[in-house]
């Protein structure tokens, strides 16, 4: 199943070689074309790793309480 992180790793080369292509038939020079596509695609991996960043799923036992940390109600009969 393909995930949003995938989407990114796909994203990366075809920014770099669709824009750059794009801005050089544009007339747009090579110098100035590379680092514009390449400010996109570093712009995709930036978002992936800080603003949709990769987290751990959490343990299923983590919700869980133990059995010994909770307190058993006193009998005072």
């Amino acid at each position: 199943m393909t995930g949003y992180y995938d989407y990114v790793l796909a994203f990366i080369p075809l920014a770099l070689l669709g824009i750059t292509g794009a801005l050089a038939v544009a007339g747009v020079g090579l110098t100035a074309a590379i680092p514009a596509a390449a400010s996109v695609s570093a712009l995709a991996i930036g978002h992936a790793l800080f603003v949709n960043a990769p987290v751990d799923a959490p343990s299923p036992t983590a919700d869980v309480p133990n059995a010994e940390a909770v307190a058993q109600p006193v009998q005072a009969d």
